[in-house]
């Protein structure tokens, strides 16, 4: 239980200057920012605490999801810390921190502090963005002494004890996804601070772990809170992340952090006059329960992106690797791909790993010019039928990666790879370029405008398949400061290609969903969601998408095969439908019903991709379990909607509370048995059969 008038003494025996830290500030100035959607209060502390977060709001007259919080807190070598936990919260330079400052521009609030003792200054960001914040901190160091940096928070918000359950995702290759949800009490538990005559320290946190953002958890989390406003958040990372929620003197501290010295061998020196900024964190307060939470974070999302007018038209791309070619292209076996997938409707084509360097996929990456041998007539007339097909060619790049045996491996320079103690990070036979040394950046610049130039190439699906560990040491102050360098220069390189071919789209995909963060995504088209080749494990992985990355570009695999039945055809087929439509698989070989169900799917999809592009996920039946038999996945669009429901064990009937009063009209596939809906009352109650099988409704 809470005991937020409690007083007890510290683990740390000069507890008591610290410990008004989150305690409500003395009255100050209040600084108060209104924006659609957004009203946020602020204590500057009279100068006697850091500035205050004391409200935060839907609007005006809505219910606060906050309580009294510092915005920042950081902490630099040599500081004093205040707790005895894993918690980042508590240090010295962050509590000293007072008011110097704020002006509102639009849609920015910039507030101003400075810690006399050390003569740091902070600056935080709060940009509005759609219901949400995008937020960050710019350190500088406005003394005459080095200073050190180990750990600035992107964003700090508190919330009053109470009634919370605490959802995020746990992520690995071919199961991303997996969402779990837990009471906040049974993960932070009572442990009666009071009859110990100390604080509690309390903190479940979720951390990434070396280059792959997302190949642990989901840089994502949300709070519930019983009738109450839901705080849900994103940390903007490609490189390490970490987001907590710690008790502290009554309230839950949800922290957001990029790299730290405590997880990620961070360490930033900033000489006198020198500045850093901290990752984003996005953060949107939403009234009412989950769906509402990933409601918001979607419409966020949509706001921080850089849409440019080649991406609005969210065209269906077919990819000739997954359960296919996998990696073994040649002019033999494209061209009877290319026809059937063009007869599909795609319209795009891409051709995926192995037509370069010798025709090894993996370790000849970083040559990027065509395999000898491989294509009959050579690769210009596989890009030549695509676009007799009336299709656009695609290709695939692992920008960052060289093999061993390529000659990018020997000709760059040894600076312009990532090294750790003097030596090449060597992975899986790959070695990891840095994207900060301008011969990594000029030697993706030649291939990237040579192909464009030679073919025509119109999409880049972008892979990163291999995890480098914390980073890089070289030009410096520790492996994560290298890795949050490298991925920022990726970012700026990947914005720079975009500039120089603005009719090109850019995949982001990380060996399936291995680095799926909106650092990334906020600039790229498409994400691949999974690598996952089992069509009867994509559901959940489909389903549970839209909480992680926008459903206009969640890149669902839907790879129908000959062996497959008509009704496992029909479900490998609905993944696709229920996101961005990524087709693969011998479509030519499918017989005409197979094949008829495939063009159905993409008509739907084709139909639906606009209203896609601005709705919001809803999970009928919760967010999916790994080894659910049925799974549900709504996306609304206002006073319609696209119901996918899948089935992967007996028949069952499942009610469909959330859609009372409704109609609900089976959509997809139109030629195969109708699954019952009765009326329980006005709740629709859907009779599910044995599985795998699965039906595409909408709803009005």
């Amino acid at each position: 239980m809470p005991f937020p008038n409690a007083t007890l003494p510290s683990d740390d025996p000069n507890w008591s200057e610290h410990m008004t830290a989150t305690a409500p500030p003395p009255a100050g100035t209040a600084i108060e920012w209104t924006r659609p959607g957004l009203h946020l209060r602020f204590d500057t502390g009279a100068d006697e605490r850091p500035v205050h977060l004391v409200h935060w709001a839907t609007g005006p007259g809505a219910p606060s999801v906050a309580a009294p919080s510092p915005i920042v807190d950081l902490s630099a070598a040599g500081e004093h810390r205040a707790r005895h936990n894993q918690s980042l919260l508590l240090w010295g330079a962050g509590l000293r921190l007072r008011y110097t400052g704020h002006e509102a521009d639009g849609d920015e609030l910039r507030v101003h502090q400075r810690d006399p003792e050390l003569g740091l200054e902070v600056t935080s960001v709060f940009r509005a963005a759609g219901p949400g914040l995008q937020i960050r901190q710019t350190v500088r160091n406005g003394a005459e002494d080095e200073l050190v940096l180990l750990a600035v928070s992107s964003a700090l918000i508190a919330v009053p004890e109470g009634a919370h359950d605490l959802l995020w995702g746990e992520s690995e290759w071919l199961a991303e996804g997996r969402w779990h949800q837990r009471p906040l009490t049974d993960l932070l538990p009572n442990v009666n601070p009071e009859f110990h005559h100390r604080r509690n320290r309390g903190n479940v946190a979720r951390t990434s772990h070396g280059s792959f953002s997302s190949g642990e958890f989901l840089p994502t989390g949300v709070l519930l809170t019983e009738g109450g406003p839901s705080l849900a958040w994103q940390v903007e990372a490609s490189a390490g992340w970490h987001w907590e929620a710690s008790q502290h003197e009554g309230t839950v501290t949800v922290g957001v952090y990029g790299p730290t010295d405590l997880y990620h061998q961070f360490t930033q020196r900033l000489a006198p006059g020198e500045a850093f900024t901290t990752v984003p964190a996005g953060c949107c307060v939403a009234d009412g329960g989950r769906d509402a939470a990933f409601a918001a974070l979607s419409d966020y999302r949509r706001a921080i992106r850089e849409v440019r007018p080649v991406d609005a038209r969210l065209p269906l791309v077919y990819n000739d690797f997954m359960n296919t070619l996998m990696a073994g292209p040649s002019t033999e076996k494209e061209l009877p791909l290319i026809e059937a997938a063009a007869e599909a409707g795609a319209e795009y084509y891409c051709v995926d790993a192995g037509w370069y360097g010798t025709g090894n996929w993996w370790t000849d990456a970083g040559d990027w010019h065509e395999a000898p041998g491989h294509f009959t007539g050579g690769l210009v007339a596989v890009f030549d039928a695509i676009r007799a097909k009336g299709m656009r060619p695609g290709i695939w790049l692992e920008p960052e990666a060289v093999g061993a045996n390529a000659k990018a491996a020997r000709e760059l320079p040894e600076e312009a790879f990532f090294q750790r103690h003097g030596r090449r990070v060597f992975e899986t036979g790959h070695y990891q370029l840095d994207f900060r040394h301008p011969a990594a950046r000029a030697h993706l610049d030649e291939a990237v405008d040579r192909l464009v130039e030679e073919f025509g190439i119109a999409f880049f699906k972008l892979d990163y398949n291999v995890n480098a560990g914390v980073g890089t040491d070289v030009d410096c102050d520790g492996p994560g400061a290298g890795l949050l360098g490298h991925t920022r220069a990726f970012r700026d390189w990947l914005s720079d290609a975009q500039r120089r071919h603005p009719g090109v789209l850019f995949e982001n995909c990380g060996s399936g969903a291995m680095r799926m963060d909106y650092h990334l995504l906020s600039v790229a088209h498409l994400q691949s969601t999974s690598d996952q080749q089992d069509f009867r494990r994509y559901a959940p992985i489909a389903a549970a998408a839209p909480a992680s990355v926008l459903p206009e570009q969640a890149g669902n695999w839907a790879y129908p095969d000959a062996s497959m039945s008509i009704e496992e055809t029909a479900f490998a087929m609905t993944a696709g439908v229920m996101g961005r439509l990524y087709l693969s698989g011998f479509l030519g070989g499918l017989g005409p019903e197979r094949f008829a169900l495939v063009r159905e799917a993409v008509a739907l999809h084709k139909d639906w991709r606009e209203r896609i592009a601005r709705s919001h996920p809803v999970w009928p039946l919760g967010l999916p379990g790994w080894d659910d038999d049925v799974i549900a996945l709504q996306l609304e669009a206002g006073t319609e909607s696209l119901l996918a429901v899948w089935s992967r064990g007996a028949a069952a009937e499942v009610a469909l509370p959330g859609l009372r009063g409704r109609h609900v009209r089976q959509a997809y596939p139109v030629d195969l048995p109708v699954w019952a809906i009765r009326a329980d009352g006005d709740v629709p109650v859907l009779r599910v059969p044995e599985g795998p099988a699965a039906r595409i409704f909408t709803v009005q």
